[in-house]
């Protein structure tokens, strides 16, 4: 256990290298990587039931404790994010399937990495697992609902069929975890250190699988995309930023409305792309995966510098404001 400990500390600091190893690998030898598809549905349903057995019900109180900074977060996350994503789409004149993905994306709430870089970034990490963990339990409505808000005009979308599949492969994983949990506690933390491992594999295995029976539209429309990646994730940390900065949240606080805002659940997003869309439209959710794990660490590295040179000594416990 000790040594698996150790190699799920390391996979989880080296996140993106292995993203973006497994990502050129699969564009390289896409044969070897597109068998794992069929398997999507069910990687992220353990990716989402390894996130609920790292939640406890003092995850969601930051909604009683803090109810202006979760709200504001969880506001940002699915107005700021979509209506990017919708301009964006407008302004390169993507074509409908590529629309339509960095929409879905665009709606898709935050993910587990988002509390890492807020750590990382000496932000306020039990905020930004309580906005994760509210985000993700919304998605089910709020998800399908923006999809269908910004997107149908390209493409027809069905919001009900969309609602069920993420109940079913977010939702239930997650209250199941978040049981497992409750009824073997002792157990479970025992094994925690472990799941950023599992959490690594599995995300890595969805992006490569995405890249791998994408290379030609990569090849063809690479700079476009990945030009509003760039652009959707950049404006998503800065407007989070100030957008918080504006309500006169403090530095910490802004941090982590800030990684929430621009990170987004990706794995969420390529899922759902190639159940209802076409793989094409689930490039950009490849793409955003890849990119927001060079631009998180870069952030949070930045901020963390800032912190030793600004900030006092202080008492490392973390606490909602």
């Amino acid at each position: 256990m000790k040594l698996l400990e150790k190699i799920s500390t390391v996979a989880g600091n080296t996140f993106a290298i292995w993203v973006i190893l497994f990502g050129t690998l699969s564009f390289i030898f896409p044969s070897g990587f597109s068998w794992i598809v069929s398997f999507i549905p069910l990687l992220l349903g353990i990716i989402m039931f390894g996130m609920g057995l790292t939640l406890s019900t003092a995850d969601f109180k930051g909604v009683v404790q803090a109810p202006k900074s979760v709200m504001l977060a969880v506001l940002a996350q699915y107005t700021i994010m979509p209506l990017l994503a919708y301009g964006l789409a407008i302004l390169f004149q993507l074509p409908s399937e590529v629309a339509v993905g960095v929409i879905l994306v665009g709606c898709c709430p935050g993910g587990t990495a988002s509390n890492v870089m807020t750590f990382l970034a000496k932000g306020n990490t039990a905020l930004s697992v309580s906005v994760t963990a509210v985000s993700t339990v919304l998605a089910p409505v709020l998800t399908p609902t923006m999809t269908w808000l910004l997107a149908s005009e390209w493409l027809p979308i069905s919001a009900g069929s969309m609602f069920l599949t993420i109940v079913k492969i977010v939702l239930i994983p997650i209250i199941l975890g978040i049981v497992i949990r409750m009824v073997f506690r002792r157990r479970v933390e025992q094994s925690i250190k472990v799941l950023p491992l599992v959490s690594v594999i599995g995300i890595v295995a969805v992006a490569g699988a995405v890249v791998s029976v994408n290379t030609e539209n990569i090849t063809s429309s690479a700079f476009t995309v990945f030009s509003v990646v760039i652009l959707h994730n950049g404006l998503g940390l800065l407007l989070g930023f100030l957008l918080a900065k504006v309500v006169k949240l403090d530095i910490k606080d802004q941090k982590a409305v800030a990684i929430e805002v621009g990170m987004q659940n990706s794995g969420l997003g390529s899922t759902l792309a190639l159940a209802y869309f076409s793989p094409i439209a689930a490039v950009p959710s490849a793409l955003f995966s890849v990119w927001h794990n060079i631009s998180g660490p870069i952030l949070a590295t930045i901020w963390a510098k800032q912190s030793e040179n600004i900030d006092p000594p202080q008492d490392n416990e973390e606490k909602l404001a």
